[in-house]
């Protein structure tokens, strides 16, 4: 059947899998996706949206890059809206909602237009090692594919158990099975595992709510988009809303607690931290007796509705009574009740930055089988497992993201270097220079490094160059061009204008806090000068983000070049840090564990200390 042996294969459709499938291919790979369902490819297994905090950064940066995430989110989109607008532009962030089978469909015509990607539906439960190297896969028909790399993004379904109140199914997703076989052929060549947990609200019938009792949550009356291509914005949008638990509400759940998973044993593993199921929140949060719930459409045309934070593997009859009981809901209709879901995960420090597995030569974890969650940070890393995939099979320069250069690159180093215990999300706090990781400038920082490695295609770099040249040349004028205090008073009226003198430039005038874009354009020369130049809004943005934190860019350019310094001392491979008594016991062993390439990344490591590094630098001669 599969005569042919593969460069790349890809195991699992999820999003992970799907960006690996469309790297791996676009940059040359034949490349063969393997699927349990080939009608779930994208899918989106929990709420309909894509992007968030510091999430919405990945999307932009994987967009950046060359991969599909984006494009998919503009052209599935029902809502946009930028977060965190208030606050300084290192913590606004994109989010979307999506049309949860558009969004599917997005991506399946996606990959099937993509040369080099071919697809095979069948549960993969084997692979085919020859000696310390990845050479294909087994599937649970007794086929072997052979294949030059693997990647592996199972998600949930490695031996996944479902579980709703006292009831157990295994699955990898509602009404799909788990898969069996990859955990225990890995954990005997040697690799640790661990279980993890995560959860899914209610899906209920929107007909059956009453929209009038909740608060509209409406996209942004300007709306955006993703892609730095030409992807289409939206021109109406659906609204979402808002109601909240009640003191009732959470005694009606209380009532379950003795019939729930999470605290009669039944669930031993650990659940998301920033993303707590209802019965979570209100065990943990005791004192609180509201909580807020955001009430999804799912899409266009269907009147199925997300409920989202209202997540729970409590008995289904529990969630019904309580549910009812929430404002709007007096009259609701289930789709389907929440469930938790079990499965196995490998910790991640079994793995290098490229996400190649350090005991299997050629072989890619990407995704929830790293211990992550989330479908943005599953997207990256399964785009750095195709391209990593892609470059070894053809022996060139691994491609690895710092940590000053993308939120991807934090993201990596984080599983690498400290690994996790609890599904890892990302949030802007785990990045130090989010000031330089911006959503804006994205396509700035990774597009160039995209199409050196042959993903990033000419149109983007070409519009890249053209966003960065019109807002240094705008940046520029503002430096260079003076003005007239009798025409710029009165548009400051309020601002402190009395500070401004005839000798300043507009580039001070522009860098005071409450100065904006809009008061800038209202100067003849200003809008002039972006009328002759054809600045469309994104240069805008660019050119006032560069102007009014210039300071706290260029501080963050060089505390990054400090810590570049330690980034190039590298540690030889098989260093024995047994012969360096002077390090302290957990230090050695952390070290001997994780291997770290660098001496910055032995420095990031929980467990070795300031006083371990210099001991390592002395040795190195240093």
């Amino acid at each position: 059947m599969f005569e042919k042996e593969y460069d790349v294969i890809v195991v699992g459709g999820g999003h992970a899998g799907a960006e690996a499938t469309a790297a791996a291919a676009n940059m040359g790979s034949s490349t063969l996706l393997v699927t349990m369902n080939l009608q779930t490819i994208g899918q989106m297994s929990c709420n309909p949206a894509m992007g968030g905090i510091a999430k919405g950064q990945i999307v932009r940066e994987i967009d950046a890059l060359g991969g599909y995430s984006g494009i998919i989110t503009d052209k599935s989109a029902i809502q946009f809206k930028m977060l965190n607008k208030s606050k300084g532009p290192a913590m606004w962030s994109p989010r979307a909602q999506n049309d949860r089978m558009r969004f599917a469909e997005e991506w399946r015509m996606a990959l099937e237009n993509t040369p080099n990607a071919d697809f095979y539906q069948e549960m993969v439960n084997g692979l085919l090692i020859e000696g310390d190297k990845v050479v294909g896969v087994k599937t649970s028909l007794g086929l072997e594919i052979r294949g030059k790399a693997v990647v592996l993004t199972n998600g949930t379904f490695l031996n996944g158990l479902i579980h709703i109140g006292e009831k157990q199914l295994g699955g990898g997703r509602a009404g799909e099975k788990a898969a069996t076989g990859i955990t225990e052929q890995l954990v005997d060549l040697g690799f640790d595992s661990g279980r993890m947990k995560t959860g899914t609200p209610p899906r209920v019938d929107g007909r059956s709510l009453d929209y009038s009792k909740m608060i509209p949550q409406p996209g942004d009356s300007q709306p955006e988009k993703f892609s730095y291509l030409n992807t289409p914005v939206l021109t109406e949008q659906r609204d979402c809303y808002m109601t909240h638990t009640s003191k009732l509400v959470h005694d009606l759940l209380r009532e379950g607690f003795e019939r729930s998973p999470m605290f009669n044993g039944r669930i031993k593993s650990i659940g998301p931290r920033y993303c707590p199921s209802i019965e979570d929140k209100i065990n943990r949060f005791a004192d609180k007796d509201s909580h807020q719930i955001f009430v999804e459409p799912e899409g266009w045309n269907t009147v199925e509705v997300y409920v989202n934070g209202f997540s729970t593997s409590l008995p289904e009859d529990v969630q019904y009574k309580a549910l009812k009981s929430v404002k709007g809901f007096e009259h609701v209709k289930f789709f389907r009740p929440g469930y938790a879901i079990e499965y196995d995960y490998f910790p991640p420090t079994q793995l290098k930055h490229t996400l190649e597995t350090k005991l299997v030569n050629n072989l890619y974890f990407a995704g929830q089988i790293n211990g992550t969650t989330g479908y943005e940070e599953a997207a990256s890393q399964g785009l750095m497992a195709g391209i990593n995939a892609h470059l070894k099979i053809n022996e060139k320069e691994p491609f690895v993201l710092k940590r000053d250069e993308a939120y991807i690159g934090v993201l990596v180093d984080d599983l690498i270097t400290k690994g996790t215990e609890e599904p890892y999300r990302m949030f802007t706090s785990r990045a130090e220079y989010r000031t330089l990781l911006r959503q804006d400038n994205a396509d700035l920082r990774l597009t160039p490094k995209g199409y050196r490695i042959g993903l990033a295609k000419e149109e983007r770099v070409n519009r890249m160059e053209e966003k960065m040249k019109k807002s240094e040349a705008f940046v520029h004028f503002f430096k260079k061009t003076s003005f007239n205090t009798e025409e710029i008073n009165p548009i400051l009226e309020g601002l402190d204008s009395s500070l401004v003198k005839q000798s300043d430039k507009l580039f001070k005038v522009f860098s005071r806090p409450k100065v904006t874009m809009d008061h800038m354009l209202q100067l003849d020369a200003v809008a002039q000068f972006v009328k002759e130049n054809e600045l469309d809004t994104e240069v805008l943005e660019q050119a006032e983000i560069q102007v009014k934190y210039s300071g706290y860019i260029e501080k963050e350019k060089t505390n990054a070049d400090k810590l570049q310094r330690l980034e190039n001392v590298r540690i030889p491979d098989n260093f024995d840090y047994s012969k360096l008594k002077s390090l302290s016991y957990e230090a050695r062993e952390k070290l001997e564990n994780i291997r770290p390439v660098t001496i910055s990344q032995a420095s990031r490591i929980s467990g070795v200390s300031p006083a371990d590094i210099s001991v390592l630098l002395v040795f190195l001669g240093r």
